[in-house]
């Protein structure tokens, strides 16, 4: 039997309270020797005759530790006293810190415990909770590290942090009322406000209908009571878009249906926005006019001491900045930049180094990456040199691959703005410098075009790295599986290998080997983006008759109006062509008058959804036919089907919603038959399925149960999100597996 050893324990094992573990439980089996950070490994000598029994412990890591590997090497150092943390040093760095950790119960019931020391004090946290990637900014995780370093921590809390018996032992994020962060109530222009008692000061100016900026952990929120939700939508010039809100369970539970992994998941250390359907979809129209609403339930210390005092059973929560850029995170940048918006600021002194919005999830599936899933990272093996992929152009994020692992960032947003350019820059060396990797690959979009695809190229001259480019639609099933399947990637557009614009394909083989076996008809977008924003010319685009023109006249289009958009179809002016599989759905959102201008990202196909909520569809035929060694879905054939509908409905919302309901089965038939039937011609029993599209719920479900009844299993990679958010994480795959 062993009675000594050093132990080298590695992954994500720092900021997770590894060393105090590793700590208590030497002090419990009378183990001595050391403990040290090094990199993102942990380093153990250990003697004692419990070695054994104390190697088990540890390998098995605490709640948020994810455990690579244990490794255990002879021991010759002569053997102290006591066991000790020491000092940290430098070493590997094939792991990283957690994502942000949501207030644990326990520090919780310290904040609302009657004079005890943490008596109301926002930021309280210890080793099981608390800000981790917002406030890092090198390895190893140690305060001197952190944005926490320039809040010395005093006698009390130092006291706590060197005793082994207390959850703060070596808590790097201790902070109390003497000694951490502190709060302030401002004007919008940047003015103190002198408040004795800023939190309960905000709740009640919540209360009275104002609209306040509240700084969290990865950045600006906006909050109102949802009596000021409408006033707060005309101000941002987004009438029509769904806000999030934040409430207490209960106040969930009574507004929407919150199954039992729904609630897990709400409930999680990561305390994402829940997207859940309502019990009533009509209930709180002025806050989502949708069948669905997202939740979350407060998630930070300042968060329950708000909701202690507020009067209003729930809270808008938005983010603070323009959809698409990044996350506001200092009191500059709010005051220049929401002084228009808001009454009032409410903010911390602590600074945001890693920018982090909401992470969003519907059912299992990712929406949104970011605080307290990002950064992800998961074992792969995609070789030996390190990989960096860049990312799509819209809800961009960036993925890092070294030493078997890919690490991939929070959400990074469009990187066609400017500001959300540099964002993705910045993201790139912050996660690099917490990676150190010297990176030979670099995967960027296949268009030629996008911002990232020059900045990788421009990287690649510098570093002498190689570049290769990956089609966005190939990039999605490289996410979601690495054998060999039938890829289905549907979403709004990507640029094809042919040059043209794809959004509805069918591959098969397996990556990085993948064939377009079908796809959706080609159909055309008058105005190009503009046919993005009115969608009502994407009807027009896929039929370009006078059926069509006799509904837009009804509508008010003039026939000068008209004559023009016929022309831009008819002389292909300014019109592309598009196989997107939201194009089309915009199309029969746009015909069914459901939604004639898109406000939000995605409005159209969302708010067609919601119309089809709950409503039996009706089978319809359908259409294909065949473009070279490609099988083609006729989408005008079910887009005529669903006008001829739409004019014998005389406006009656009833059948407009069946029609939405099958319009939606129909075209998730034909698109999963394209693809069962490639794997039976193939001889394929896996269906991988991703892209923005796929969220419909409806559709989903529709492409699952056809694959399962054929007898072929659905791959769905939920570590990922279904959109944009998985590209750069596939770009990363599809370049390893090039090259290997």
């Amino acid at each position: 039997m062993e009675r000594q050893g050093r132990i080298i324990i590695r992954g994500v094992v720092q900021g997770v309270g590894f060393r105090p573990f590793v700590y208590a439980k030497a002090h419990e089996l009378g183990i001595v020797g050391t403990v040290q950070n090094a990199g993102s490994e942990v380093r153990i000598n250990a003697y004692g005759d419990k070695f054994e029994k104390f190697l088990e412990l540890v390998a098995a890591g605490t709640p948020h530790s994810i455990i690579d590997s244990v490794e255990t090497l002879p021991l010759t150092d002569p053997q102290p006293d006591t066991f000790s943390i020491i000092t940290s040093a430098e070493g590997s760095l094939s792991g990283l810190i957690p994502p942000d950790i949501a207030t644990c119960d326990d520090c919780i019931a310290d904040i609302f415990e009657k004079s005890g020391r943490y008596e109301d004090y926002f930021a309280t946290s210890c080793v099981n909770c608390g800000p981790r990637y917002s406030i890092i900014r090198s390895l190893p995780y140690d305060r001197e590290r952190t944005a926490m370093d320039e809040f010395p921590a005093c006698n009390d809390c130092l006291t706590e942090y060197t005793d082994p018996l207390c959850r703060r032992h070596h808590a790097q994020t201790i902070a109390c009322d003497s000694c951490g962060p502190r709060l302030t109530l401002l004007t919008s222009k940047g003015e103190i406000l002198p408040v004795s008692d800023p939190i309960h000061k905000t709740a009640v100016l919540l209360d009275q209908g104002e609209i306040i900026a509240i700084r969290g952990i990865g950045g600006f929120h906006i909050a109102c009571t949802g009596d000021a939700a409408n006033k707060l939508k005309q101000i941002l010039g987004r009438p029509e878009q769904p806000l999030a809100i934040m409430a207490p369970l209960k106040e969930i539970r009574d507004l929407a249906d919150l199954s039992e992994e729904e609630e897990k998941i709400l409930k999680s250390p990561a305390a994402p926005i829940m997207v859940l359907d309502k019990k009533d979809p009509a209930a709180i129209p002025h806050v989502s006019n949708l069948h669905t609403i997202g939740c979350m339930l407060p998630y930070t210390g300042l968060h329950h001491l708000l909701f202690a005092d507020l009067k209003a059973p729930f809270l808008i929560m938005t983010s603070a900045n323009v959809p698409g850029y990044p996350m506001i995170t200092d009191l500059e940048q709010a005051v220049a930049r929401l002084s228009g918006t808001v009454s009032y600021i409410f903010t911390h002194n602590r600074e945001i180094v890693n920018r982090c919005d909401d992470s969003v999830i519907r059912k299992e599936h990712i929406i949104r990456l970011s605080r307290g899933l990002a950064p992800r990272r998961i074992a792969h093996n995609l070789g030996n040199e390190a990989i960096l992929g860049v990312g799509p152009e819209l809800n961009a994020n960036v993925t890092i691959y070294r030493d078997g692992f890919t690490i991939t960032s929070p959400h990074v947003g469009n990187v066609r703005n400017p500001a959300t350019f540099a964002y993705l820059k910045e993201t790139i060396e912050r996660l690099s410098g917490l990676l150190k990797p010297d990176i030979k690959v670099i995967a960027h979009d296949l268009h030629p075009q996008f911002l990232s695809t020059r900045l990788a190229k421009e990287m690649a001259e510098e570093t002498g790295a190689t570049v290769i480019p990956v089609q966005h639609h190939m990039a999605h099933i490289a996410a979601a599986c690495q054998e060999p399947c039938v890829g289905i990637a549907i979403d709004g557009v990507g640029y094809g290998t042919d040059g043209k614009i794809w959004g509805g394909e069918i591959f098969t083989g397996e990556v990085p080997d993948l064939h377009r076996a079908a796809h959706l008809m080609p159909v055309l977008m008058p105005g190009g983006d503009l046919a993005t924003k009115f969608p009502e010319r994407m009807f027009f685009g896929i039929l370009p008759d006078e059926d069509t023109e006799r509904i837009l006249l009804s509508r008010g289009w003039s026939d000068s109006d008209i004559r023009v958009l016929s022309q831009q179809v008819t002389r292909r002016f300014n019109t592309v062509q598009t196989t997107s599989t939201g194009r089309v759905l915009d199309a029969a959102a746009a015909l069914l008058g459901i939604c004639r201008q898109k406000t939000y990202d995605g409005e159209p196909a969302m708010r067609l959804e919601s119309a089809a909520w709950g409503i039996k569809p009706e089978l319809w035929p359908l259409s294909f036919s065949k473009d070279g060694n490609c099988r083609v879905l006729d989408t005008a054939f079910l887009l005529r089907i669903a006008r001829d509908e739409y004019l014998r409905s005389k406006g009656d919302f009833g059948v407009i919603r069946t029609i939405a309901s099958s319009f939606q089965f129909n075209l998730a038939r034909g698109i999963v038959l394209l693809a069962t039937d490639a794997a039976d011609e193939g001889g394929f029993t896996k269906v991988a399925l991703s892209g923005g599209v796929s969220y419909n719920e409806a559709i989903r479900r529709t492409i699952a149960d056809e694959v399962h009844s054929r007898g072929m299993e659905l791959v769905i990679n939920t570590d990922y999100p279904l959109g944009d958010g998985c590209i750069s994480y596939g770009q990363c795959v599809w370049a390893g597996m090039s090259i290997r």
